[in-house]
């Protein structure tokens, strides 16, 4: 049994002044794994004070220095890359080649903020003015439970990089995760009070970031409903925000696209992490006149995937969270049938053999855009098939949703997907594939968040703009 009795203020690992304690689960048995002692308000206070003593001198360091701290962070996240997938699948219960990808993505996180920051200029002229792009000052950092350490290190990356000292509220379901991110990230030395992590409730610390004078910036990923409640807390103070929210993504396949290809990727798309992403390609929108291949394809293809057996490196898909996260999806499931839409595979209750937070892979056909599944973001394993007689009608039912973080397009014609790419509402459009670039901008259209995170678009979210008129020499001008 885990027990996590410290959270990590101003360089120290400390006993929380909070004392409610959370239980933890393995998704995979439904059994409780350990248990959390959960910051509360004056925690997140304290650990505001030590980021805003720091802020000073940290703020006036080097490029060089901080390029140095990044890599020092790569190096310790790295060291503890076994550990931290172990951690994953265990509290989390991705499957073990999700839980190894994403524990290197969390490390090479430090790297590619390391990478942006070699080549960005903090001062720049334009005509008479001399503009100098400053850090804003102490940044709260928001993360989920879907993929906890790479928020927590992509986040924290960037905002030393931009010369910001840092409190953390992690997910309080990913408490394992977290205690091996800040083992790591305490090992690196960097100066006391750069960064804070205080693992605790949204509606307690989560609270008190957002309405705390001394927070200059919030940078949170999770739900929309939970992020407008952010947006109009800190509107207060005037914090500067940066949200990456829900989405609802849809995969269009095109007309001329090879269906044996673009139907099992098309799958793979939308039950990436289990479903339990942001980006997920969970609507599929295909020809209405090939709509029968679609459908068998479809079932085909979720029947060569593997669930469960999470140790086993061709299982794709690993139990929900928790039970409410099970339930929610079942909810949905059983929404779908009575709103009409054909289950072409999948359903409610456990996969054969397995229980915990399992659901069944599930697949519905002759779905449209005013049915629930199709609107709102359930976050499993669960796809739509809509069809359209037309490819405007394609865009048309691609960008009807209040979404709008990520799509995909299949098409052998590449010049023909870009131009539909141009024309999808979506803060990244995907062309025949699944390809990830950590140094391009990440954000979405819409209600599924405000900014951008990820390279130098990323850094300029950690940073206020001042320009300097008078002293630029005339001749300069």
């Amino acid at each position: 049994m885990y027990s996590i009795e410290h959270i990590y203020i101003g360089g120290q690992f400390v006993p929380p002044h909070g004392q409610e304690w959370f239980d933890l689960y393995n998704p995979s048995t439904g059994n409780v794994i350990g248990r959390v002692r959960l910051a509360d308000a004056q925690d997140a206070t304290d650990a505001i004070a030590a980021a805003r003593g720091a802020f000073p001198a940290f703020s006036r360091s080097s490029k060089e220095q901080r390029i140095a701290w990044l890599t020092r962070l790569y190096e310790a996240v790295q060291a503890r890359v076994d550990r931290l997938a172990v951690a994953t699948t265990e509290e989390y219960g991705a499957p073990a080649t999700r839980a190894t990808w994403g524990a290197r993505y969390a490390a090479e996180s430090f790297l590619n903020a390391a990478r942006t920051l070699e080549g960005y200029s903090f001062t720049r002229r334009i005509a008479s003015a001399e503009v100098v792009m400053e850090p804003v000052g102490v940044a709260a950092l928001i993360t989920p439970w879907n993929a906890n350490a790479g928020f927590i290190c992509n986040k924290l990356a960037t905002a030393i990089a931009a010369g910001c000292t840092a409190v953390i509220k992690p997910s309080e379901m990913s408490a394992i995760q977290t205690r091996i991110v800040t083992e790591a990230l305490h090992e690196a030395g960097l100066p006391p009070g750069v960064f804070n992590i205080v693992t605790g409730r949204g509606d307690i610390v989560g609270a008190e970031l957002s309405t705390n004078p001394h927070v200059a910036k919030i940078s949170f990923t999770g739900s929309t409903a939970v992020g407008k409640s952010i947006l109009r807390a800190g509107a207060e103070t005037m914090k500067r925000v940066t949200l990456e929210l829900g989405g609802k993504s849809p995969t269009l396949i095109l007309d001329d696209a090879d269906l044996e290809t673009a139907v099992p990727l098309a799958v793979t798309s939308g039950f990436q992490n289990s479903g339990q992403a942001c980006i997920a390609g969970t609507r599929i929108l295909v020809p209405e006149n090939r709509l029968a291949d679609v459908i068998r394809l479809a079932k085909q293809a979720v029947s060569s995937v593997k669930v469960g057996s999470l140790q086993d490196a061709d299982s794709a898909i690993g139990p929900m969270v928790n039970q409410r996260q099970y339930e929610r999806v079942q909810g949905y499931i059983r929404r779908g049938v009575e709103e009409g839409a054909t289950l072409v595979v999948g359903g409610e209750g456990h996969p054969d053999g397995l229980a915990g937070y399992y659901v069944k892979p599930t697949v519905f056909a002759h779905v449209t855009n005013d049915m629930s599944i199709a609107r709102e973001e359930i976050f499993g394993p669960v796809l739509c098939i809509l069809s359209y007689r037309s490819e405007e009608e394609a865009i048309a039912i691609a960008n009807g949703t209040v979404y709008g973080l990520q799509a995909y397009v299949i098409s052998p014609d590449v010049e023909r997907a870009r131009a539909v790419a141009s024309r999808l509402e979506a803060g990244r459009v995907i062309i025949n594939g699944a390809a990830h670039e950590p140094l391009a901008p990440f954000g979405g259209y819409k209600q599924s968040g405000i900014g951008r995170e990820y390279g130098t678009f990323g850094l300029e979210a950690f940073l206020e703009t001042k320009a300097v008129l008078g002293a630029v020499a005339p001749e300069a001008r």
